[in-house]
């Protein structure tokens, strides 16, 4: 009789069942992979390639392989809604990256939540931006990884010795978590590498925590000390140290060489024009993270010092399983996130970005849409035009009501057994969706621009030259 061997026996059911306690864990159910009703499929080999699925039209799926579906054919771009043209600052600056003006780098902040952490949809709007307006640098990431899946895309990311405090845990309290929401507190011994595996940087920059009786740590690169720096100060405040990064250097390293130090992050730049675009996702993460639970001067800091031309607000997907937050606190939370960052960059624009579709099974098996996303994503529309910022419905844009189904029975699939986190496919049609939009608003602005200079040179009374095709 065939039987396991007892090590890879334990070790199978030991995998099982902890797949099987994120169906009965509340505390786990967002990090559920692994769907039961499917496993009968193992065993039935349907043909799954005529299953109608959300596809996109080429342009918009962004290489994904996809065809369009009748529910989307000839919906190439959904537009970002800003009636009061508030984007038109960072459309500026995109004018003049792309014309290779004066170094230009345009900074882009992108919060938001577990798909953020994975660097998934912002690499690919990143890499898209990039491709066009010029790779100024991957931008910000944390020091160490706070999850297992946490990444960067072109960076490798790893530490050891620290004692991480996501600003949604509760392991300390003070408001103190850097630009991406993650404070790292470390003593001697503390280390982190990163390796770059893409992308040319000229220069590093560590933001860490000025404090009283603060370490020291230091920072190597190509087998040479950059430079060492002493945190200690009379008060707290942030702090930052850049340094150029040798020709030679695959990788930095952080090195904690005395005392406690506390770091947030890494922020790799380059000398050229183009596009630096900050991920800045926290893993579990809803709009009360950045309305309460970061420090309003703290995090004034840091948004300061990085000044960016455009903040993404991309929360909704967390809280839109607790409709009395969404109906009773999401608006008042939103509309101080918009205050915090209207009161500490007033020249950046802020776009709100709503949540993906999220589904759940519904009594009789089937896959629906959580009651609350369209609810929520209304109320982030009114705010966000309320407020003169402008708005991605992310939601509409992917497909509405019921994408997540049609994603999950997709060919390949696009979202995992949690109906909530895309695949790496289903990531790409978001980003690509994302860009598109921002796209065509920055096309839009050129043609205005165009428009004004001809009526300019009409009342000066000078011939204006045909508009120039873009």
């Amino acid at each position: 009789m065939f039987g396991l061997p007892g090590k890879p026996t334990l070790t199978i059911a030991s995998f099982v069942m902890l797949l099987a306690l994120m169906d009965y864990m509340p505390v786990l159910k967002d990090y559920k992979v692994m769907d039961w009703r499917s496993v009968p499929n193992l065993f039935h080999f349907t043909d799954r390639r005529n299953v109608m699925t959300p596809e996109l039209e080429p342009e918009t799926a962004v290489g994904a392989g996809l065809r369009a579906g009748p529910e989307t054919r000839g919906a190439r771009v959904h537009p970002v809604l800003d009636p009061g043209k508030s984007l038109d600052g960072f459309f500026r600056a995109l004018h003049r990256a792309e014309g290779k003006r004066d170094g230009t780098q345009v900074r882009v902040m992108h919060y938001g939540d577990s798909p953020t952490t994975a660097d998934m949809i912002t690499s690919d709007a990143r890499d898209l931006l990039q491709k066009h307006f010029g790779d100024a640098g991957h931008g910000f990431c944390l020091v160490a990884k706070p999850w297992a899946w946490y990444q960067h895309s072109g960076l490798d990311i790893e530490g050891d010795g620290w004692t991480i405090d996501p600003a949604n845990m509760g392991g300390v309290r003070d408001g103190l978590f850097g630009l991406g929401g993650v404070s790292f507190r470390g003593w001697s011994g503390a280390f982190s590498r990163i390796r770059m595996k893409k992308g040319k940087h000229s220069r590093v920059e560590i933001a860490y925590l000025k404090q009283p009786g603060g370490g020291v740590f230091q920072v190597e690169a190509a087998g040479k000390v950059l430079g060492v720096v002493n945190t200690a100060a009379k008060a707290e405040a942030s702090g930052f140290a850049s340094f150029p990064i040798p020709v030679a250097a695959d990788s930095i390293n952080v090195r904690n060489t005395n005392g406690q130090v506390r770091i947030f992050g890494v922020v790799f730049e380059s000398d050229a024009s183009g596009v630096i675009y900050n991920s800045l996702g926290v893993n579990g993460a809803y709009v009360s993270v950045l309305a309460r639970f970061i420090s309003e001067a703290h995090w004034r800091e840091q948004l300061q010092h990085y000044a960016p031309d455009l903040v993404i607000i991309n929360y909704g997907t967390n809280e839109s399983t607790q409709a009395d937050f969404v109906d009773r606190v999401s608006e008042k939370e939103l509309r101080e996130v918009i205050r915090r960052v209207r009161s500490a960059v007033p020249q950046a624009a802020i776009l709100i970005m709503s949540p993906m579709d999220r589904g759940h099974r519904t009594g009789s098996g089937g896959i629906d849409t959580v009651p609350t996303i369209p609810r929520l994503v209304a109320i982030q529309e009114r705010v966000a035009l309320d407020t003169g910022c402008a708005f991605f419905n992310t939601f509409a844009a992917m497909g509405g009501a019921g994408t997540m189904a049609r994603w999950y029975e997709a060919e390949p699939r696009l979202v995992g057994a949690d109906f909530i986190h895309p695949m790496p496919a289903g990531a790409r049609i978001v980003g690509g969706l994302l860009y598109r939009a921002l796209f065509d608003g920055y096309n839009k602005y050129k043609l205005r621009l165009l428009d004004n200079r001809k009526l300019a040179s009409v009342k000066d009374g000078v011939s204006a030259a045909p508009p120039a095709r873009l």
